[in-house]
């Protein structure tokens, strides 16, 4: 059997890992990205609270590997409450919060690091502070930080195969079946990084134009 035959054969089990995915990469990319910003902003404007908070959370999952803290939260963490949960919600937890403190680090790095040139000279050409901020400050910040978190959010895309794992039907996991079933591993797995693939080459492409187009030293070193 072709690759292409197998897709045929078995597109339906395939379109349903698939929509799992996708359902997970929504969950994860959504809340990591705006709860990153809002936690990011607060870090950089509270750093001795939040920030401090952001920079621990963000060093500890950079620590210990995502594989393990999704192991933890669905096994030891769930018998020790005595509770059961779905691996879905769990696996969603898990790299919610990786995205989440990684972006939030990405944002408050960003915000310490803005030059306060630019914003003096909004001050000298009389513009308002919240001007300053809407026409200067976030421009700016928005053409730095978004190549990284694109990279940010393809290596989100990957790291749901772990999801896998703890019995969550996704991509990967509805492959494996699959290969049980017709033993054909080098046309599948070779389906599932076709896949990948097409989803992440154009996201890296474009992040990496974007950061050679648009992000510069801002600090004119």
């Amino acid at each position: 059997m072709s690759v292409f035959s197998i897709l045929i054969a078995y597109h339906q089990a395939f379109l349903q890992g698939l929509g799992v995915t996708l359902k997970l990469c929504l969950i994860i990319w959504t809340s990591g990205i705006a709860g990153g910003i809002v936690l990011g902003v607060l870090g950089a404007n509270f750093p001795s609270s939040w920030g401090r908070l952001t920079r621990l959370m963000a060093f500890s999952f950079s620590a210990i590997p995502t594989l393990v803290v999704l192991f933890w939260l669905h096994y030891p963490a769930q018998a020790l409450f005595n509770v059961v949960i779905d691996p879905f919600y769990t696996a969603a937890l898990t790299f919610s919060l990786v995205n989440l403190f990684g972006i939030a680090e990405l944002v408050r790095n960003a915000i310490c690091d803005f030059p306060q040139q630019y914003s003096l000279a909004g001050q000298v050409c009389g513009m308002r502070h919240r001007d300053i901020v809407g026409h200067i400050q976030l421009p700016l910040l928005f053409r730095q930080l978004l190549p990284s978190v694109m990279m940010q959010q393809v290596m989100m895309l990957h790291v749901t195969l772990f999801a896998s794992l703890i019995s969550v039907d996704e991509l990967f996991r509805v492959s494996q079946r699959i290969n049980s079933l017709i033993y054909r591993p080098v046309e599948i797995y070779t389906a599932l990084a076709l896949f990948f693939l097409m989803v992440c080459l154009p996201i890296n492409l474009t992040a990496v134009y974007l950061k050679k187009r648009y992000t510069r030293n801002l600090s004119e070193r």
